[in-house]
């Protein structure tokens, strides 16, 4: 096998973890928070002694409304981003446009700080400009590439996607369980997707197991059982 065909190898092979940041982060964050929000809603409603149908219909409210909540959002922060992104886009075109040495300079002084000699970096900016100019400067002036974009629907629908279906969870032990035993249920149910969901993001983002599972349950339980507190304290739904 030659150089060029073992280089294409690897390079198909390759898969960064970076490129799964953009939706992993709004899939973790909507799942967390439709458990973590619902159940402690289901908790603290629980608490205050009242029917299972009130308990029903808080949990499928908070879920709806949670879930739109997270997908507008998301949709608003992340366009934002996306604009941001775009004028820093457009102005770069600009530059490139009106002083394209200028360009070449910044671009070959960015190549000397990053260990390159003067002579080497200068060819290696011709050349890369002469390519691509735009998304070289893009990519090494500004740190935008294409796997970092900003994908508004994208991570709008994975957002209340995953906040819906971690809503669900804490939802279907309400229906299965005796009234008295909700508040345990839940709890238990809710903790114990929590850390699957931990365990999986440490997995896909390649962190340390732990790190991911105890973020995520430490700040959930801490949820759920102020909610509880509240509700047991003042009697009504929270």
């Amino acid at each position: 096998m030659s150089q060029t065909d073992a280089g294409t190898d690897l390079e198909h092979s390759e898969q960064h973890r970076s490129q799964n940041i953009g939706w992993l982060r709004a899939a973790v964050l909507g799942a967390n928070d439709g458990i973590v929000s619902t159940a402690s809603l289901i908790v603290g409603v629980a608490a205050a002694e009242t029917s299972r149908q009130s308990i029903l219909i808080a949990g499928v409210a908070g879920l709806v409304a949670g879930a739109m909540s997270m997908a507008a959002g998301e949709y608003v922060s992340v366009s934002s981003q996306a604009d941001t992104e775009k004028s820093d886009r457009d102005r770069e075109k600009r530059e490139l446009d009106n002083d394209w040495n200028f360009e070449l300079d910044e671009l070959t002084d960015i190549y000397v700080s990053r260990g390159l000699d003067n002579n080497l970096a200068r060819k290696v900016a011709v050349q890369l400009m002469d390519h691509d100019a735009l998304t070289t400067h893009l990519r090494d002036e500004l740190g935008l590439t294409e796997q970092m974009e900003a994908r508004p629907v994208q991570a709008a629908f994975a957002s209340a996607a995953s906040f819906a279906i971690g809503a669900v969870m804490p939802l279907l032990a309400v229906l299965f369980v005796p009234l008295g035993y909700i508040i345990t249920t839940v709890s238990g149910v809710s903790m114990l997707v929590l850390i699957i969901l931990g365990a999986l993001s440490s997995i896909i983002a390649g962190a340390k197991l732990s790190t991911g599972i105890i973020r995520i349950t430490f700040w959930g339980a801490a949820a759920m059982l102020i909610t509880a507190g509240v509700g047991a304290l003042f009697g009504v739904s929270v």
